[in-house]
């Protein structure tokens, strides 16, 4: 028994190894069998991508694909796994199987928009963003082609009011982030273009933006400190995203025109009423029947050319674009001309070390057209108003014709009788280096300028114009030389250990300003033949002057996300600024914000129609030193000449008080939000509600009289707005036709909360005094005047309610009260984009509802107090005792009639049509044929369609332009225009 079984251990043993030998013996046969496995990759467009790494798969076996994109890689299995891998290409992962040959096209890796936020010194995924930041990506971009960068937030942003305050070509624009938070001190949003921060918009073309986002709340702004109090916009252009150079063409052209007129007295209506006011003149002299609209408003013309060539390879990408962009507007002599080039290039020098810059120079001209002022002092829109059509555009001797009963010269004596015009040459840019080491660790340093040089000129003939020759003519000349520059260094970690995200942020900021200003004007010259002012023998002003500001921060960030639930951001930034004193110099400025994805939570697991809900709630403080340079320093005025010995010496005195203690404007910000995904994201609402409280404003306050000083700037005082904003997307039909809504709506609230019992005036018009009040409790933007009660059938004068309740023909100004509100009870857009087979249609409204605008414009064109001419509606004014009407009778040279009041306050509401725009696509087949990348072409209108109950030009201008207290304010604005824009995109 014992012998077998050691004989039985000894076959099976034998037969083991033997088994084993074999096995090892074939699998040595089977992977000694190699195969080559070769191919091409290309795009999707069908072009070879050069430097592609192909690898099998968990092996360090790889190659490339050489320059016409062909690749050979040898494997050992049929089962091998090819990973296709290439830097802005979506990773492939092929099975070789029983082929031997495999081309593959790889996908451009377009993170979206929608799914990547670019926030302050970096980028965060949208899941995981828990500030309140809105984005406006390239599709929103491309659909409303414009000559400036905040026309195309207008309306796509919920709580961002953006507001041209006139049409002119060269008007920038204003835009408040929720709400005015300063009284004195800015409340323009930081934009920050390619990391360099920046004031002024109006230089940069459209064309070159691939994304804009909105930083709104503190927890989001805060990671640039004082900078960001009225909150950030922070602008990225375009870089490449093809393997082959792409050549793009953009080319459009249009006109425009007003979209509305005003009725006025003709040449009879005109002399009749001057004949009731007691003007009396040889009329037979005065036969003219002149409409001044027709001839100071013309159809304006748009043009706009941009060239661009743009690529990648696994190294480098490259954005280089040139255009031009000229307006005519739509006012006599307004024009606007930019020419503008840039280069962007990211260059990874090695695994470890990328550099990168952005670059581009603007050189901008404009000729503006003076409005917002009567036509006595050259105001053009008032002038095509109050212009009497009895008189024609020139004289005999060619000068330019005047008022028959005052030396008010019509309207063209102010669009063409002086030679005037701006321009400013820009450089803008920056120069990075980015570290990576240690795996997680990314250290940026980054250096940026913006350098910029304007200057006016401005002549006046001593021949056409009654007031050239009341000067001898005039030459002015003014230039600013102004630089900026920012160094920061950040050092960046990003982390993720299991269920835990972790990204941090450290760095210091430097910032400098550096202002200089000169003017010279000249008079009294001998002819028009030499226009600079050395032809002038007198000098009628000359200063210039220099000033600079510094800025040094210390910034740090930490984001935190666990299991992609809770979510966690905390900023601390903390600014010095030399716009104030030793003593309160530094300023500490910290947030922090959280969110809940409750979406991801169990309990909601199986609700399949929720995709994504977030909850979040931020906290944040923000500073704003936005009030100009050395505003704590007893400053020294000059002008205080005296005479010694009968000859003028140049003397000095004291112009401001000393305030050491002056800081820093502080806004304290409360955010809730939620984020809401449905159907898979086919429906998206975002709601936000916030309160902001801005303490210790800069405000130029009284002083007593004892100090010998009127007034100083100092902290003190309180404002506040809070609000709720909605944003809904949704995308209707996606099929083929494809159909998609955008809608938003905000409410704000702003009020006055403390002003130390002040009461503050400004906004003056017409001759009439100030027509804002800023008191506590109130809002900034109130309109303040007298209550209208109608007019007297017996005596044809106005009477108003005095403050004791009873009416009155002649009330002091204690009877003065609020009559209006320039601030909107809701601001919202409706935009609709549908496609068909190449076909797209974008549709956008927007509007505004409740805001009232003081049209002072009527003060002058219905008082009836002078030689002006008027408005038709003067035909309805009194007359005799017992006409009952709401227009009083003519008084020359009394302005009792026609005092700021509740007459000519009017609901400025609005929805409009703001751009409907029709495009086609060629089809891919007709593009293959000629040899074309992608061809659109494409109609749009722009401000087509306006619904509104206000009588002026338009309800969207104000005469205060950006201010943050003048709102709501038209007198002679210049309006809003209608467009027509044709142009076509072609890429090769």
């Amino acid at each position: 028994m014992t012998r077998h079984n050691t004989l039985y251990d000894s076959v099976v043993k034998r037969s083991c190894i033997s088994l084993l030998f074999l096995l090892l013996l074939l699998s040595t046969n089977i992977y000694a069998q190699t195969s080559t496995i070769s191919g091409i990759v290309t795009d999707q467009s069908g072009d070879p991508i050069p430097g592609v790494t192909i690898l099998l798969k968990n092996t360090l076996v790889g190659t490339t694909s050489d320059f016409d994109g062909h690749y050979k890689i040898e494997i050992n299995n049929s089962s091998d796994i090819l990973v296709f891998s290439y830097v802005g290409m979506v990773t492939e992962e092929v099975t070789v199987g029983a082929r031997s040959t495999i081309d593959i096209s790889l996908a451009e890796d377009m993170i979206k928009l929608e799914e990547l936020v670019v926030i302050g010194y970096g980028s965060q995924d949208k899941k995981d963003v828990t500030g309140s930041v809105s984005v406006v990506g390239s599709e929103d971009l491309e659909s409303r082609l414009n000559t400036q960068v905040g026309s195309l937030i207008q309306g796509k942003v919920a709580g961002v009011q953006v507001q041209a305050s006139s049409g002119k070509p060269s008007q920038g624009i204003s835009m408040r982030i929720r709400g005015t938070n300063s009284i004195n001190a800015g409340s323009e949003p930081l934009y920050v273009v390619d990391g360099v921060p920046t004031a002024d918009t109006r230089s940069l073309s459209p064309s070159d933006i691939e994304s804009i986002s909105v930083l709104k709340d503190a927890s989001a702004a805060a990671i640039y400190g004082a900078q960001g109090a009225n909150g950030v916009v922070l602008i990225t252009t375009k870089k490449g995203t093809s393997t082959k150079p792409t050549v793009s063409l953009d080319i459009y052209g249009g006109i425009n025109e007003v979209w509305r007129t005003q009725e006025v007295l003709n040449g009879e209506q005109y002399r009749d009423l001057m004949t009731e006011m007691g003007y009396n003149t040889d009329w037979e002299n005065y036969q003219n029947n002149t409409d001044w609209q027709n001839e100071v408003f013309q159809t304006g013309y748009t043009q706009n050319y941009q060239l661009a060539i743009s690529g990648k390879s696994d190294k480098t990408n490259y954005y280089i674009s040139g255009g031009f962009t000229g307006t005519q507007g739509a006012v006599r002599s307004s024009e606007m001309n930019r020419a503008n080039f840039k280069v962007n290039i990211d260059q990874e020098v090695n695994d470890w070390l990328k550099l990168g810059t952005r670059l581009s120079y603007v050189d901008y001209n404009d000729v503006d057209v003076k409005d917002n002022q009567a036509v006595n002092q050259g105001g053009v829109l008032l002038g095509a108003l109050t212009t009497p059509a009895v008189i024609g555009i020139y004289n005999d001797d060619g000068t330019f014709t005047s008022n028959p009963f005052q030396d008010w010269e019509n309207p063209i004596a102010s669009t063409d009788g002086s030679q005037r015009g701006f321009n400013n040459k820009r450089f803008l840019g920056n120069l990075y280096a980015e570290i990576s080491f240690l795996r997680d660790f990314k250290f940026k340093t980054n250096i940026g300028i913006d350098n910029n040089t304007d200057k006016y000129d401005y002549f006046l003939d001593p021949y056409r114009t009654s007031y050239g020759r009341a000067l001898n003519g005039q030459s002015i000349v003014s230039q600013n030389n102004n630089s900026y520059y920012i160094f920061d260094n950040t050092l960046s970690y990003d982390k993720t250990l299991g269920k835990h995200k972790i990204q941090g942020l450290v760095g210091a900021v430097v910032q400098k300003y550096h202002w200089q200003s000169s003017t010279i004007e000249r008079r009294n010259f001998a002819s028009d033949a030499i226009s600079t002012p050395n032809g002038g023998s007198e000098i009628a002003a000359a200063t210039a002057t220099e000033a600079e500001k510094a800025n040094s921060s210390f910034i740090g960030r930490v984001n935190y996300a666990f299991n992609n639930k809770y979510l966690l951001t905390a900023n601390i930034r903390m600014d010095g600024s030399s716009a104030f004193g030793p003593q309160n110099r530094w300023g500490i400025f910290p947030s922090f914000s959280a969110g809940w994805r409750i979406s991801e939570e169990a309990f909601l697991e199986s609700v399949e129609i929720i995709s994504d809900l977030k909850l979040r709630a931020g906290y944040g403080i923000v500073g704003n030193d936005n009030i100009g340079t050395y505003a704590y320093m007893g400053k020294v005025g000059s002008g205080a000449n005296y005479p010694i010995g009968g000859a003028t010496q140049p003397g000095s005195y004291p112009a401001s008080i000393e305030n050491q203690k002056l800081k820093w404007e502080e806004s304290e910000q409360t955010n809730i939000g939620l984020d809401v995904g449905l159907v898979q994201d086919r429906i998206e609402l975002t709601v936000d509600a916030y309160i902001k409280r801005t303490s210790d404003l800069l405000l130029n306050a009284p002083l007593p009289r004892s100090t010998g000083y009127d007034n100083a700037i100092q902290n003190i005082g309180a404002l506040e707005n809070k609000g709720i904003e909605f944003n809904l997307n949704t995308i209707n039909v996606d099929k083929e036709v494809r159909w998609s809504t955008n809608f938003n709506i905000s409410f704000n609230r702003n009020e006055v909360t403390n002003l130390v019992g002040q009461e503050i005036y400004t906004g003056s018009i017409a001759g009439r005094g100030e027509a804002i009040q800023i008191k506590e409790g109130q809002s900034l933007g109130v309109i303040y005047g007298y209550e209208f009660l109608g007019v007297d059938p017996q005596t044809g004068n106005a009477y108003y309610m005095g403050s004791n309740g009873e009416s009155t023909f002649s009330p002091s100004p204690d009877d003065r009260t609020i009559i209006g509100n320039a601030n909107p009870d809701f601001i919202y857009g409706f935009t609709n984009t549908l496609s068909w087979k190449g076909i797209t249609l974008n549709i956008f409204f927007q509007g505004s509802q409740g805001n009232e605008m003081l049209n002072a414009t009527r003060i002058d064109t219905e008082g009836m107090t002078d030689a002006k001419s008027q408005t038709t509606a003067v035909l309805r004014r009194w007359k005799r005792p017992g006409d009952v009407t709401d227009i009083p009778k003519s008084s020359q040279g009394n302005t009792d009639n026609s005092r700021i009041s509740t007459r000519f306050v009017e609901d400025a509401s609005y929805l409009r049509l703001k751009a409907l725009t029709i495009g086609y696509d060629l089809p891919s087949n007709l593009l293959e044929k000629i040899r074309v990348g992608s061809f659109r072409v494409y109609a749009t209108g722009e401000n087509l369609w306006t619904l509104t109950n206000y009588s002026g030009y338009d309800p969207e201008v104000n005469q205060g332009g950006n201010s943050n207290t003048v709102l709501g304010i038209d007198y002679g604005t210049y309006p809003q225009t209608r467009s027509i824009i044709f142009g076509a995109n072609i890429s090769f």
